[in-house]
């Protein structure tokens, strides 16, 4: 990760308790333009954040995998499903299949995804900062702030742009 990426999420983790309290004003006052300001923010920051200067999804947390992101990784892999979550996966706590181990076993040591078009759903997705109805993953955003330097940055810039 670049030290400017490290510094956003450096940021991130001093100003957590402002974070919290700014993320529990978004739940509670549901701000009617909450989508629109996420997602020029996210396409603001996309411009200047490359995700492959980080790839700090794909080393600490997992995505769900769904049974058609099975389907679809076993094909591109020239597996049978079966053996994809045999080698790859297991059920989580809520019954979700998620990697066995972190990092992604599909990211290569230069931050590519070795899958990258036929990766889980949930990673074509991540961050989910350009989603309908962000006031529904509010909790699963604030997650990412610490895990993901775009999400720190639009955080910081949308407690600029909301007085709340």
């Amino acid at each position: 990760m670049t030290p400017e990426l490290l510094s956003i999420l450096a940021r991130a983790k001093d100003n957590q308790n402002r974070i919290k309290d700014f993320f529990s004003k978004l739940k509670s006052k549901k701000v009617k333009n909450l989508d629109k300001l996420f997602h020029d923010i996210h396409e603001e920051v996309f411009e200047e954040v490359n995700c492959l200067d980080c790839a700090g999804c794909c080393s600490t947390i997992s995505p769900i995998i769904t049974d058609n992101d099975i389907s679809r990784m076993a094909k591109h892999l020239r597996m049978k499903p079966s053996q994809v979550v045999e080698q790859h996966l297991y059920l989580d706590n809520d019954n979700d299949y998620v990697y066995q181990q972190a990092p992604c076993p599909f990211l290569m040591s230069d931050n590519y995804c070795c899958i990258y078009e036929s990766r889980p759903r949930a990673c074509r997705e991540y961050p989910h900062t350009d989603r309908v109805n962000m006031h529904q993953i509010l909790n699963l955003t604030y997650k990412n702030v610490f895990v993901c330097p775009a999400v720190a940055l639009m955080v910081e810039r949308l407690q600029q742009r909301l007085v709340l």
